[in-house]
C-alpha cells in the first residue's frame, strides 16, 4: 500500500500538520485577545432621548420591544388561523434577534506588534499547508514539462 500525504501528494503532512499549527494558533491568540461586551442596541437606542437618540422618550431598558412579540403570541392563542397575528409573532421575533445581536461589541485588547505576530503565524502557517499540497518528488512531471504547441 503506497502512503501519501496531504492533498495525495507525495509527502507534506509533516509540513501540512506543523501549518495547521501554526494558522490555529494564530487563530486562538486573536480569539483570545478579543473581549466582547454590551452598549445599546440599534432599535432601543432610537428610543432614547438626548445624544445620538433624538427618538420618542427616555429608556433605560427594551422591555418595550418585546410588546409586537406579545401581542402576536396573544393572537396566535385567540385564533391560530390568523396569518397577521403570526406575521406579528415573526415581526416580534425579528425586532428581539436584531436588538440582542446589536448590543453585543466586539473589542479587541492587543499590542500592535502581538497582532503583526498573530498575522505572521497566520500566513506562514495557511502557507506551508497550500505547499503541502505540492508534490516534493522532483520526477513528477510539473507544468514546465507540459507539452508546447508549436
Amino acid at each position: 500500500m503506497d502512503v501519501r500525504g496531504a492533498g495525495g501528494t507525495d509527502g507534506g503532512i509533516g509540513m501540512f500538520l506543523g501549518g495547521l499549527a501554526l494558522a490555529g494558533g494564530a487563530v486562538y491568540f486573536f480569539f483570545d485577545s478579543v473581549q466582547v461586551r454590551t452598549g445599546i442596541g440599534a432599535l432601543s437606542g432610537l428610543m432614547r432621548r438626548g445624544t445620538g437618540g433624538g427618538g420618542f422618550y427616555e429608556t433605560t431598558s427594551m422591555g418595550i420591544l418585546f410588546v409586537p412579540f406579545f401581542v402576536g403570541v396573544f393572537c396566535l392563542f385567540v385564533d391560530a388561523s390568523r396569518k397577521w397575528a403570526w406575521n406579528l409573532t415573526y415581526l416580534g421575533l425579528a425586532i428581539l434577534a436584531i436588538e440582542i445581536v446589536s448590543r453585543v461589541r466586539f473589542v479587541m485588547n492587543t499590542k500592535l506588534t502581538h497582532l503583526l505576530g498573530m498575522l505572521v503565524m497566520f500566513a506562514a502557517g495557511a502557507a506551508f499547508m497550500f505547499r503541502s499540497y505540492r508534490a516534493s518528488n522532483k520526477n513528477l512531471p510539473g507544468p514546465q514539462d507540459a507539452p508546447r504547441d508549436l
